[in-house]
């Protein structure tokens, strides 16, 4: 066949000199290159020879130079019938006019008995393509032959010199692909042998192409791999099925590297469509499969870090982000974690001993497991979630603390662990506790990459553990500072027996929260009154708790001027607007009449209700500012809610705050509360309310002896809180429970005396009288003389009637009424001054002295301690001497 293309590149037609050529010789003596004739034997050509390619045509020219046969591969060739060739002169009806008097001569010679070869230019009639036909290139072997007659005739055997130049192309194309190509090209025939290899697969296996035909897959490939690949290739060549980027796995000669390759494969046939075998196109992907491997981690990686910011931190508790941190890297990163923490850190120490040496004690805060429930440390020792340690000092977690450098840890022999990677907890270039990540025999062990993401999960989780490490700390500052300004204990009251309960948020809810400003107060004022006090300054944390502090010491300090509680509310809320500005309320007020400076001041807000309660009277005068109303609970009758008008919170200011007196019954229950008892996310205000009054409805009437009156005081409070305990829970909860116990009338001595000068000895009988009745002899002389001074003071300084009060509880008050509106003033007297001492005396012989106006003019009153009491009196002769 690679003779035919240079025959074709002849003329038209051969020199007349050329006509006994060789071809005669192959006549005679058969075709080149084939057995001799004692050895030739008879084989049909198989389907898919190049003869189904090159497609060969056949027929007979008889005597009369015109065809008297006609093959079925002619018909195909040129596309006419044997029934309209047969009879046809093939140089009129295929050759052009213009070389039909040179295809009569040949046709002459060839009937003349000679043989011809050439490629001739032909056409074929056909009404389809116009007048010249369809038009072809043939190359045309002759050979004469005689008939049964004797007569000369010829036989013709034509190519179609297109579909050689065809063959001829794609030969060349194929073997351009096949030896050119840069992947690994196999043809395998159905046995599943190498029929043939390209130079790329050769140059990876070894040896030139031709040394690997006749080999199978087993000779590259492992055992097991190889039968997976071989049973592939046999399903290709039984059902057609092309495969594509089959991963195939195994080692080049002379490399014990792990080599991988993507294979497609798919059936080959021959011209006829019977398959010769399969195609076997390879190409190397093991830097691709690398680097695929390392983007694929990488985006693990970031996912991981991505999940690490999304879940640590979300807690301010340390043992919470510690179990967020595990929570996050197994199983997806390691299948062992532990977290250990310095334990002076975590109990409030700033500078632990051992810290910067990496051998101070530390705690195991947090451990999880994919695989084992058993906590572990790379020597081999157990410590159990909240043990507390430390670590050799030449360790390798020692060594990590030290350094604030990861350290890989050795395996235990014939441990479960296999690889371990110890890494210090950085947080603002402290060390704060340490991370162990630990993989088992069966995972990859932790390379490079896993080191640097092991060191960036660690440092996102010890700023989360520092941060809330810190919190923690101010928390409990704020808690220190809150707790301070709360009375402590249950406070003491006259005429009142008295129970509070106090919850910070995290209590309430089991959740660290914020430092609220929830307070409430019991302020003990002159004449067996009792200031009660409850309070919320809106806002959480350190600076609510600084700003209740400030309001709580305004309160007692506007209390002891015995101002009304309108009054103390108006200067709270004077006081609150100027806690957000620098310069006090001043500062606030001109910033409020400037928006843009208004915006710069920080803006404190507080609700508060203040109540002052009379023991002798049994009344009590309520003022609000904006807080919930109290609760009123007289015996045998249900809660109520008082009518007190909120008003305005304290720090919006402009509005004046109303009052509202109330008479309590005995045996009455008051409570004052904050929201954080009544109001949550999940239930609105009002149910709260009523489900406080409901749990404050107590039927039947109060106890009759004090102690049973406090204990059931105390049991009304733990069952308020137990009712509600669905119903509360974000915020701070202060509650204040009060039961009125007036002062007996047996207790209280009241005299009118006119304004004349024998009243100072008319009060000094009926002072000795009631204290004698009250038998309180002790009393008598220091009660008779310092009354004698506060009368002559009101009759000397005052105005209008004179009214004397004792009151007896626990301790003795003596109070003098008058209608004038100057206030005592005590001064130092001099040596030679003959007056001037009254109230240095009363100072003196007194627990406690003052004065308060009244609405009718003011009060001037001392106490005494009971005899008995831890506070002894003072000897008037020693008080009288110290005056001089």
């Amino acid at each position: 066949m690679s003779e035919i293309p240079a025959r074709a590149t002849g003329s038209a037609y051969p020199p007349d000199d050329a006509r006994d050529g060789s071809a005669g010789g192959d006549a005679a003596g058969g075709v080149p290159g084939t057995p001799p004739p004692g050895d030739a034997m008879w084989q049909s050509s198989p389907p898919g020879s190049i003869y189904d390619y090159i497609k060969v045509a056949s027929f007979s020219i008889g005597p009369d130079g015109l065809i008297d046969q006609w093959s079925l591969r002619a018909e195909h060739l040129f596309g006419i019938s044997a029934d309209r060739a047969v009879g046809m002169d093939p140089i009129e009806v295929f050759i052009d006019s213009d070389l039909r008097e040179r295809g009569q001569r040949k046709m002459a010679e060839i009937l003349d008995g000679r043989e011809w070869t050439g490629v001739v230019p032909f056409r074929v009639p056909d009404e389809t393509c116009g007048p010249r036909g369809r038009r072809g290139l043939a190359e045309v072997y002759v050979m004469p032959t005689r008939t049964p007659d004797g007569e000369k005739a010829a036989v013709c055997i034509v190519v179609d010199v297109r579909t050689l130049r065809t063959i001829e192309t794609d030969l060349a194309a194929s073997q351009a692909i096949f030896s050119q190509s840069p992947f690994g090209f196999l043809l395998i025939d159905p046995d599943l042998r190498v029929r043939r290899a390209n130079q790329r697969f050769a140059s990876l296996f070894g040896g030139t192409p031709d040394d690997h035909r006749g080999k199978g897959v087993h000779d590259y490939l492992p055992r097991a791999e190889a039968d997976r690949v071989s049973a592939t290739l046999r399903r290709v060549l039984e059902t057609g099925d092309s495969i594509t980027d089959m991963h195939v796995t195994g080692f080049v000669p002379g490399s014990e590297e792990r080599r991988h390759w993507s294979v497609n494969l798919y059936r080959v046939h021959s011209g006829s469509g019977r398959p010769i075998g399969v195609a076997w196109l390879g190409t190397d992907i093991t830097a691709r499969r690398a680097a695929a491997r390392e983007a694929a981690a990488a985006r693990r990686n970031l996912a991981l870090l991505n999940e690490a910011g999304a879940r640590i931190g979300n807690s301010l508790d340390l043992e919470t982000t510690a179990r967020e941190l595990l929570d996050v890297v197994v199983p997806g990163f390691c299948d062992l974690a532990t977290v250990d923490l310095y334990q002076g850190l975590l109990v409030g120490d700033e500078t632990p001993h051992g810290l910067a040496d990496g051998s101070a004690e530390l705690r195991r805060v947090a451990y999880a497991s994919a695989v084992s429930d058993a906590p572990f440390l790379g020597t081999g020792e157990r410590v159990a979630v909240g043990a507390v340690h430390h670590y050799p000092f030449s360790s390798p977690c020692a060594v990590a603390l030290r350094t604030a450098r990861p350290r890989s840890v050795p395996a235990e022999e014939g441990g479960l662990v296999q690889s371990t990677l110890a890494v210090p907890m950085v947080a603002h270039d402290t060390v704060v506790g340490l991370v162990q990540f630990a993989r088992t025999k069966g995972s990859e062990p932790f390379g490079d990459r896993d080191r640097d993401l092991a060191v960036e999960l660690a440092a996102r989780a010890a700023v989360c553990i520092d941060n809330a490490r810190l919190y923690r700390r101010e928390h409990e500052r704020a808690l220190i500072l809150q707790r301070s300004l709360l009375p402590p204990g249950d406070p003491e009251a006259s005429g009142l027996d008295i129970a509070c309960r106090y919850l910070p948020g995290n209590a309430a809810t089991g959740r660290p929260s914020e430092v609220g400003g929830d307070w409430f107060d019991v302020i003990e004022l002159p004449g067996h009154r009792t200031a009660l006090v409850v309070g919320d300054v809106m806002g959480r944390g350190l600076r609510a708790a600084v700003a209740m502090g400030e309001l709580r010491t305004a309160v007692r300090t506007l209390a002891q001027l015995d101002l009304e509680p309108a009054e103390v509310l108006a200067q709270l809320d004077e006081i609150a607007r100027g806690l957000g500005a620098p310069g006090g309320v001043q500062q606030a007020t001109r910033a409020a009449r400037r928006p843009r400076e208004a915006d710069l001041s920080e803006v404190y807000l507080a609700t508060c209700v203040y109540a002052v309660y009379d023991s002798v009277t049994r009344r009590c005068t309520f003022a609000n500012a904006g807080h919930l109303p109290p609760v009123l609970v007289e015996p045998g009758e249900n809660a109520l809610m008082l009518d007190v008008p909120p008003g305005l919170p304290l720090g919006v200011g402009g509005e004046p705050f109303e009052e509202v007196e109330v008479e309590l019954p005995e045996g009455a229950l008051l409570a004052l509360y904050t929201d954080g008892l009544v109001e949550s996310r999940d239930h609105p205000l009002d149910e709260g309310l009523q489900a406080f009054v409901g749990a404050l409805t107590d039927p039947a009437h109060a106890p009759a002896h004090r102690a049973e009156t406090h204990r059931d005081l105390e049991d009304v409070c733990d069952r308020v809180l137990n009712t509600l305990d669905s119903h509360h829970g974000e915020d701070d909860i202060a509650l204040l429970m009060a039961r009125v116990q007036g002062l007996p009338a047996d207790s209280v001595g009241d005299w009118t005396l006119p304004r004349e000068p024998r009243s100072v000895g008319r009060a000094r009988e009926y002072a000795r009288a009631q204290l004698l009745s009250w038998d309180l002899e002790p009393l008598v002389d220091t009660t008779e003389l310092l009354v004698s001074e506060l009368v002559t003071n009101a009759l000397r300084y005052g105005e209008g009637e004179i009214r004397l009060r004792l009151l007896l509880d626990r301790t003795l008050v003596c109070e003098v009424w008058d209608s004038g509106l100057v206030q005592p003033r005590r001064r130092r007297a001099r040596d030679t001054d003959e007056g001037g001492r009254g109230l240095q005396l009363v100072g003196l012989l007194s627990a406690a002295w003052g004065s308060r106006r009244t609405p009718r003019g003011k009060t001037v009153w001392f106490e005494l301690p009971l005899p008995g009491g831890e506070t002894g009196l003072t000897d008037p002769a020693e008080a009288l001497l110290s005056l001089f």
